[in-house]
């Protein structure tokens, strides 16, 4: 065979498997599974049990931090803080939750909330990489909602805001978490 006699034979053998992935619009088709309508989970639900754990394991796997997940989960922010990064987290522990007024945290966890609550933890995100050594006093940070923290050295201790100082620092597959002992809340705009 030439190259004349082929052409008309691969343009049939592609229109025949165009038409066979077509399908037959007049059969029914197989149903879809029934959890196809189920969540689809993100970067937050990947197993992996050799690599550094990433921001959220980090906190997940912390009994100090059930508050701080449950936050993260209510404000469908988990994923974002698994992403790639990197990323510096201010994470404040169960008792610096406590801290806030009676009710705060129950009240920000609604529904109805969440854009209120997806900003306060924001303000605990820098969108880059920030050792204890690089936080230097009166150094200003950029936050993920786009408002600034203030750092302070105050006897040999790093405090944030004058309101929450660095108890632990942890470093992540994909950023820092700094453990914090208050709750960062954003400015009043």
């Amino acid at each position: 065979m030439n190259t004349t006699q082929l052409t008309p034979l691969f343009a049939a053998v592609a229109l025949s498997l165009a038409l066979t992935q077509c399908g037959d619009s007049s059969k029914p088709q197989a149903a879809a599974p029934a959890d196809a309508a189920a969540p689809v989970a993100g970067q937050s639900a990947v197993q992996d049990k050799d690599s550094k754990p990433d921001i959220p394991k980090i906190a997940v796997g912390s009994k100090d931090h059930t508050t701080l997940v449950a936050a993260l989960k209510a404000a469908e922010y988990l994923d974002v803080v698994s992403n790639a990064g990197p990323f510096t987290v201010f994470a404040p522990t169960n008792a610096a939750f406590d801290k806030l007024p009676k009710g705060t945290v129950e009240t920000l966890v609604k529904p109805e909330n969440k854009d209120k609550l997806r900003n306060i933890l924001e303000y605990h995100v820098a969108v880059s990489t920030f050792k204890p050594e690089m936080l230097r006093d009166g150094m200003s940070l950029g936050m993920a909602n786009g408002d600034n923290i203030k750092v302070s050295n105050k006897d040999g201790k790093i405090v944030i805001n004058d309101s929450a100082t660095i108890i632990a620092t942890v470093p992540a597959s994909n950023g820092i978490v700094h453990v914090v002992d208050g709750v960062l809340l954003p400015p009043s705009k």
